[in-house]
């Protein structure tokens, strides 16, 4: 009996059962936050599925083009695509030490008048990496509207604060004033280049096709007797019934890892994006001027039943570290594979790329779930400017000062005199910006003793922040959203 220290690790009493699925390690990507449809996206029966459906298009457009392939066979297969024995696959792959012939085995163990034909002339990448090809476009058709989604909330949101002025921050120092719109419409722009750089990669997504075992076509032309009109129309075809408009004229045996590259280069940079949002929540969350959604019966801190957390912002940023850091393993794979193609692809291929479309699904459902529950403090906000713009309004006291027939110099020197001793107040003493206190207070500056609360008014110094915000809204974001216009309903409501 194998033991570790002195807790036994047999039989399923109080010790572990090893058919239980709560001993082993499963990732949290799946079991904890992931969406149903990105996670069969990446599922074993997707996959596998998919190779038997890829087969059957290989035999169909192989009988088109006249290979002695009868309707039996092809309705033989076409009857046997989801029931997959995977108790078989996985004893076939042991013996063999190969997936794909151990699933080659296990479909023909189904299909007895079709075996002869299953896989006819390709090679093991024409399942595997037509079938990633087209798990990565499926995985972008989800993430998209999601992201569309996420755009809307945030536009809605730009649109009701647009002119709400707050203190704008460089160096997370008080800067001049924006509005909470404006500030929002920071965030959507980067989201709104995140969709583009997507819908790109959609765009110029392609498959790999029928290529065989060196991309050199050369099984299938002889398959075909030297034909290369048929290998031609055959690689055509299995493209079309795929679904994808076309295929790469030319690979290795596998399609050019650099396609991996481009794909999470694209998911990666959405990580920056998000992290860089939800970041800038979690300051405004401490400063008390925004928050993310808090639930009724919510709890912040085991400790402190006060607190409030920004759980759900903590979590983006967390997981957006991790994808942004999955752009490094395509980098590398594509970097080493030698000539043809290694195999030192697959294993860390089978990992980056189901996390990295995981990772992406799970940040843009929780922070639209954040997007459509921001809480905004006006209140707190206001407080806020009153502390920082009596010094920022400074300059128009000044300017103010010299047309009532001031010496800019002398009114320059009075304010900083007293500025000097309010920042003193509230640094050395923690109170309140009395700036205008003491301005009212000096008989200097009785020429603009009735102007000074027009001149404090927060509105007059945000500039054109909201007319950049409706602006911006109409003319770039609003345009991108069209597409996505009829799946725009779906709330999202996290369940951890």
């Amino acid at each position: 009996m194998a033991t570790f220290g002195m807790t036994s690790v047999s039989g399923c009493g109080i010790n572990p059962c090893p058919d239980d699925e709560f001993n082993k390690y499963r990732s949290p990507l799946v079991s904890r936050y992931a969406s149903k449809e990105m996670a069969y996206n990446f599922s074993e029966r997707k996959k596998f599925t998919t190779w038997r459906k890829l087969w059957l298009y290989l035999a169909k457009a192989e009988k088109m083009l006249g290979l002695p392939i009868t309707d039996e066979q092809i309705q033989e297969m076409v009857n046997h695509l989801d029931d997959i024995d995977f108790k078989m696959a996985a004893e076939e792959e042991k013996k063999l030490r190969h997936d794909v012939m151990a699933h080659v085995h296990t479909f023909a163990h189904r299909c007895p008048r079709a075996a002869s034909i299953i896989h006819l002339g390709a090679t093991s990448c024409y399942v595997g990496d037509n079938t990633d090809l087209i798990v990565l476009r499926d995985g972008i058709d989800i993430l998209l509207p999601k992201l569309a989604r996420v755009i809307s909330r945030l536009a809605n949101f730009a649109e009701q604060y647009a002119n709400l002025p707050t203190l704008g921050f460089t160096h997370y120092q008080p800067a001049q004033l924006t509005t909470v719109g404006k500030r929002c419409c920071l965030w959507l722009q980067d989201l709104c280049m995140d969709l583009q750089n997507l819908e790109h990669a959609r765009t110029k997504l392609r498959f790999r096709g029928v290529k065989g075992t060196t991309g050199t076509q050369a099984s299938f032309l002889q398959l075909f007797e030297g034909d290369h009109n048929k290998v031609e129309e055959l690689d055509r075809l299995v493209t079309e019934m795929a679904g994808f408009k076309s295929a790469y004229l030319v690979t290795g045996q596998t399609y050019s890892r650099k396609v991996d590259i481009d794909t999470l280069a694209v998911l990666s940079s959405l990580g920056a994006t998000v992290h860089k949002i939800c970041m800038d929540i979690r300051l405004l969350a401490n400063l008390k001027e925004i928050e993310e959604p808090f639930e009724k019966d919510q709890i912040g801190s085991s400790a402190m039943p006060y607190k409030r957390n920004p759980m759900r912002s903590e979590r983006c940023c967390s997981l957006a570290r991790h994808l942004m850091t999955l752009i490094m393993d395509p980098l590398q794979t594509a970097a080493v594979q030698w000539f043809e193609r290694t195999l030192d692809d697959s294993a860390n291929r089978r990992i980056c790329l189901a996390e990295a479309f995981l990772t992406a699904d799970i940040v843009l459902s929780t922070l639209q779930n954040i997007s459509e529950g921001l809480v905004v403090y006006p209140k707190v906000i206001e407080r806020h400017i009153r502390q920082e713009l009596p010094f920022m309004a400074t300059e128009n006291f000044i300017m103010a000062m010299v047309k009532a027939g001031g010496n800019r110099q002398d009114c320059h020197e009075k304010i900083r005199v007293l500025s000097q001793q309010a920042a003193a107040v509230v640094k050395q003493e923690g109170g309140d910006n009395d700036l205008i206190t003491r301005i009212r207070a000096d008989p200097y500056f009785s020429p603009i003793q009735e102007q000074l609360e027009n001149l404090l008014d927060p509105s007059s110094f945000t500039g054109r922040a909201p007319q950049q915000v409706v602006k911006f809204l109409k003319e770039e974001v609003y345009p991108l959203l069209t597409p996505y216009e009829n799946q725009m309903d779906i709330k999202i409501e996290l369940e951890l």
